[in-house]
């Protein structure tokens, strides 16, 4: 197993694709933090895990608040003895252009994408320092290297999460902790489903962004997964700083 002896902790464990990570780690070996503001989410998440033999822990809470993401490494250290592994799966988007989002809605993105992201770097890279080194997964998205309408406020998040990976990478290299993202293209989630119903005729907007992979079709979370446990295991040891991106020939076509 890749991750035989690892603990790992995913935000947006819930629902989607940290679901999918999440359940895959276990699989591979991992003990596990989920971490969401969904309850029901993570209950299922971790309800799937157990029943399949793995261990886990869950805290529900805000990614984008200091405090909880203390609390949430703290119990994770405190249940595992440590940290290996740190996936900022949790999103969020609005939509809209720069004239059309309302600062709050702005600031809303930025707190739960970027936000959440540094903050939990932030908590878990102490224990993987104590360690001697560990991995950490962000997330991007196929939009921040391609540019995209109507969603200014995901898309410069993402732009941002791949700055903040690549430094990070660089500061924390001798301390053996690798930091690379994953660049998803559109993926069947529940985050996807809710962006195309805020359209007032959502097909159109979906067969586009379906016909706009070259493979025709919307990638699957697990998939994503697939990704994510290359970059947190061994056999990426050489990757740092990097993206991986996931995205169905997006960029591409």
């Amino acid at each position: 197993m890749k991750l035989a002896g690892k603990t790992a902790l995913v935000t947006g464990a819930g629902s989607g694709i940290g679901q999918a990570i999440a359940r895959l780690f276990a699989t591979e070996g991992a003990q596990l933090a989920l971490i969401d503001r969904d309850e029901a989410g993570l209950a299922e998440t971790k309800g799937l895990i157990v029943d399949a033999g793995g261990a886990a822990i869950v805290q529900c809470g805000d990614v984008g608040e200091a405090g909880f993401a203390d609390a949430a490494v703290a119990a994770c250290a405190a249940r595992f003895g440590g940290l290996d592994v740190l996936v900022t799966a949790a999103g969020f988007s609005c939509g809209g252009t720069v004239t059309t989002t309302a600062p709050a809605d702005w600031d809303a993105v930025f707190r739960a994408n970027v936000g959440g992201t540094f903050l939990f770097a932030r908590a878990a890279i102490p224990l993987m320092q104590a360690r001697g080194g560990g991995a950490i997964v962000t997330f991007a998205s196929q939009l921040a290297l391609a540019g995209g309408r109507g969603n200014s406020a995901y898309i410069a998040a993402k732009g941002a999460i791949l700055s903040l990976t690549r430094t990070m990478a660089l500061d924390y290299a001798e301390d053996g902790i690798r930091v690379n993202a994953i660049a998803p293209g559109a993926i069947d989630t529940p985050m996807l489903r809710r962006s195309f119903a805020r359209h007032a005729d959502p097909e159109p907007i979906r067969a586009a962004s379906r016909d706009r992979h070259a493979m025709k079709r919307f990638g699957q979370a697990e998939e994503v997964a697939q990704g994510a446990l290359y970059l947190a295991s061994d056999a990426s040891s050489f990757s740092t700083g990097t993206t991986l991106v996931v995205d169905g020939g997006w960029l591409a076509a």
